[in-house]
C-alpha cells in the first residue's frame, strides 16, 4: 500500500449552540471569511497610519473610509462570487432552477467572480467618495491574501475542491464517494493532492509575504498600481500552476476528457481556472507596465 495521509476529519462546524430552540452553527468557512476580512482591514489601517508610504506623504483615505469600504467589499465578494459560480461553472442547472441562485448557504462561490465583484464595488466606492482609484486598489490588494489563505484552509477542512489522484506520500485520503472515485489503476483507498493547501501556500502565504515586503520594506505604494499589478500577476500564476494538481469540476469531466479541460489542445489543455487566470496575469503585467511608466505620483 502506498503511503498517504488520512484525512483529519475536523468537521465543517466549529461550534453549534441552541438559542430558544433554534440551533445556530458557526462554520469554519464563515469564520475564514470573517477573519480574512478583519485581518485585511487591519493591514490597510496599518498602511494608512504611515502616510510616508504613500505618494506625496498622504494616505488616500481615512480609517473611517476604510471601514466603509469593507462593507462594499463584502457585498462585492458575495454577489460577484455567487454570480461567477452560477454563470461560469453551473449555468445549465441555475437556468433551470433560478430560485437556487440566492441559496449561498448551500455553497458555490467562484474567486474570479468575487474578484470582479470587488473591482466593481471598489470602483463605485472611489467614485462616490472621490478617492484615487489606483491607490485604493493597492490597499485592497494588500488586504486580500489573508482571506485567500484562510479560505483555502477552510476548503481543506470541508474536504472540498481536492486535487487529482496521486501516489505521493503527502497525498490525502479525502472522505466521500466522489473523492474515492479515482478510476481504475489507482490504489484503494485513493489519495489526492491537497491542492487546497497548495493554493493556501501560494496565493495566501507566499503572495501575501511578497506584498508585505514590497509595501513596508520597499515602499511599493509610492508607485500607484504597482501592488495591484503584483497581486494580479502573482495570483494568476499561482492558480495556473495549482490547476495542474487540482481536480476539475465534475461537469467538465468526461470519459475522453478526464482532466476537465475546457480548452483542449490535443492531449493537453486549459481548465476553467487556468482560462480565467491567464487574463489576470496579462492584466497584472499591463497594470505594472502602466504603473512603472507613470512612476511615483
Amino acid at each position: 500500500m502506498n503511503l498517504a495521509i488520512p484525512f483529519p476529519d475536523i468537521g465543517p462546524t466549529l461550534v453549534a449552540f441552541e438559542i430558544g430552540g433554534l440551533t445556530l452553527a458557526l462554520r469554519w468557512y464563515a469564520l475564514a471569511y470573517i477573519a480574512g476580512l478583519l485581518i485585511g482591514l487591519w493591514l490597510v489601517r496599518r498602511a494608512l497610519a504611515r502616510p510616508a508610504l504613500w505618494p506625496g506623504g498622504a494616505a488616500p483615505m481615512t480609517r473611517e473610509q476604510a471601514e466603509s469600504l469593507l462593507t462594499w467589499v463584502v457585498l462585492g465578494v458575495v454577489i460577484g462570487g455567487r454570480l461567477g459560480f452560477v454563470f461560469l461553472y453551473q449555468p445549465g442547472y441555475y437556468l433551470a432552477n433560478p430560485q437556487d441562485i440566492v441559496k449561498v448557504w448551500q455553497g458555490g462561490m467562484a474567486f474570479h467572480g468575487g474578484l470582479a465583484g470587488v473591482i466593481v464595488a471598489g470602483a463605485l466606492f472611489c467614485r462616490v467618495h472621490r478617492l484615487p482609484a489606483a491607490q485604493v486598489a493597492d490597499a485592497m490588494a494588500l488586504a486580500t491574501p489573508p482571506g485567500l489563505l484562510l479560505g483555502r484552509i477552510a476548503n481543506f477542512i470541508n474536504a472540498e475542491l481536492w486535487g487529482r489522484p496521486t501516489t505521493l506520500p503527502w497525498g490525502v485520503i479525502f472522505p466521500g464517494e466522489a473523492a474515492q472515485a479515482c478510476g481504475p489503476g489507482w490504489p484503494v483507498p485513493c489519495a489526492r493532492h491537497p491542492s487546497q493547501l497548495y493554493e493556501a501556500g501560494l496565493e495566501g502565504l507566499v503572495l501575501g509575504t511578497v506584498l508585505l515586503w514590497l509595501v513596508f520594506a520597499r515602499g511599493a505604494l509610492k508607485v500607484p498600481g504597482q501592488v495591484t499589478g503584483v497581486f494580479l500577476t502573482g495570483y494568476g500564476l499561482a492558480r495556473v500552476v495549482v490547476e495542474h494538481f487540482r481536480q476539475a469540476d465534475a461537469q467538465f469531466i468526461t470519459p475522453d476528457n478526464p482532466w476537465g479541460h475546457v480548452l483542449r489542445l490535443g492531449e493537453a489543455g486549459l481548465t476553467m481556472g487556468q482560462l480565467l487566470s491567464l487574463p489576470m496575469v496579462a492584466a497584472g503585467l499591463l497594470v505594472l507596465s502602466l504603473a512603472w511608466r507613470r512612476g511615483t505620483a
